[in-house]
């Protein structure tokens, strides 16, 4: 999206986009919606942002953008109702152009308050979400309801396509993005990888299997655990990186490590503040989720430090790796699998890691940086104000 004639706002001012979610601490999501508000910015247009608030409001706000505090995380149904007047106001009174909902609660807001304004609607899909209930899948189903639907892999553009028969003439697919000015091998000083070497007391001469993600079920830890009791672990460690969501689960697998004889290997380290260096310290990096990835970010992330991948066979995995090039897949569920792809990763020579790691970096520079993201959406931007105006010549205003 660029201000010129044919993508600008009525009376040929700059379009002003405002993005809706539930709040601003941390995620995906909300990384996205900070890095396509400066990129709509940087191309002259206006970037409101609304949502509850949190620690990236001023982020955003140091980008130019401007942030609307509302209760949008609230799923009661009187509140979001009320939303609907709220944003209907800020729609009008900014005269906002493209409304783009990153989540349910308050894309069902934003839709109804689209209507009757000139603003356009538009949705980016970023999960499968559960939808056991058939209420769920109507509930989801707003998702699917943009003028434009960005999907954030392949992957979830054939879910939408068969779950909710969506036509694919509206479905835009553009891989979430990394920052390579953060994830790079060559902007990580040797002191902060030493830094949290020292903290997690992790000896020189150990390989390192690494496997980021908080800790939840779906997330596989418990399957790594496995699949690791099947390898020969002499001079191994292996890091559980991320936070815990209740502490039962890692009792759990404390319990599992313990079972199988493990406790000189697995170490949960908690939450990590400095991925970068943490992916430095690791030999091979693991996606082991039990449910199909979406998109994926771990495994985009990995690449870019130039670090081998091992990952689960479904999702949107395949899209992420170049299979035996820059990573490993392995069968869904199946420790063994697993445990074969681990070894295979290991067993590695310093010659071959090298060459992985530069196909590794150079994938991700290519395919999967915030850069090609924010262009991409701005394109989808472009192509909404365009219809805009075709509708709005055909109608005589």
């Amino acid at each position: 999206m660029s201000v010129d004639a044919e993508t600008s706002a009525p009376e040929g001012r700059a379009p002003v986009v405002l993005q809706v979610l539930p709040a601003l601490n941390t995620g995906g999501v909300e990384r996205g919606a900070v890095d396509v508000a400066d990129a709509v910015v940087q191309a002259g247009g206006e970037a409101l942002v609304a949502s509850e608030g949190g620690r990236m409001v001023h982020e955003l706000q140091r980008v130019g953008a401007e942030h609307f505090v509302l209760p949008l995380a609230s799923k009661n149904p009187f509140v979001m109702l009320r939303n609907v007047g709220r944003l209907r106001d800020l729609i009008r009174r900014r005269g906002v152009d493209i409304v783009h909902a990153r989540s349910r609660a308050p894309a069902w807001s934003a839709l109804l308050a689209c209507r009757g304004t000139e603003a356009r609607f538009v949705t980016t899909f970023h999960g499968t979400y559960n939808r056991a209930a058939p209420f769920k899948k109507f509930y989801n189903s707003v998702m699917t309801r943009g003028v434009r639907v960005i999907a954030i892999s392949h992957f979830i553009a054939e879910h939408m396509a068969a779950v909710y028969k969506l036509e694919r003439r509206r479905i835009r697919i553009i891989h979430r993005g990394v920052d390579v000015g953060i994830f790079d091998p060559r902007q990580v000083p040797a002191a902060r990888v030493i830094n949290l070497a020292s903290q997690w007391r992790l000896p020189e001469d150990m390989r390192v299997i690494m496997l980021p993600g908080r800790l939840t079920r779906w997330k596989g830890q418990a399957l790594l655990i496995e699949a690791l009791a099947r390898l020969g672990t002499d001079r191994v460690r292996c890091l559980i990186v991320g936070g815990e969501q209740g502490g039962s689960y890692r009792r759990e697998l404390e319990r599992l490590v313990a079972r199988r004889g493990l406790e000189s290997v697995v170490q949960f380290v908690g939450d990590c503040h400095d991925m970068p260096a943490a992916f430095m310290l690791a030999d091979v990096v693991v996606s082991a989720s039990t449910d199909p990835e979406a998109f994926g970010r771990v495994m985009v992330e990995a690449q870019a430090m130039g670090k081998p991948v091992v990952a689960a066979a479904h999702g949107a995995s395949e899209e992420l790796l170049l299979r035996d090039e820059t990573g490993w897949l392995f069968e869904p569920l199946d420790a063994e699998s697993l445990a074969g792809a681990l070894e295979t990763a290991m067993r590695l020579e310093s010659d071959a890691r090298e060459a992985l790691a530069k196909r590794a970096i150079g994938n991700v520079r290519a395919n999967f940086t915030k850069e090609l993201m924010c262009a991409k959406t701005l394109e989808v931007y472009g192509e909404v104000l365009r219809a805009a105006a075709a509708a709005r010549a055909r109608a005589g205003k």
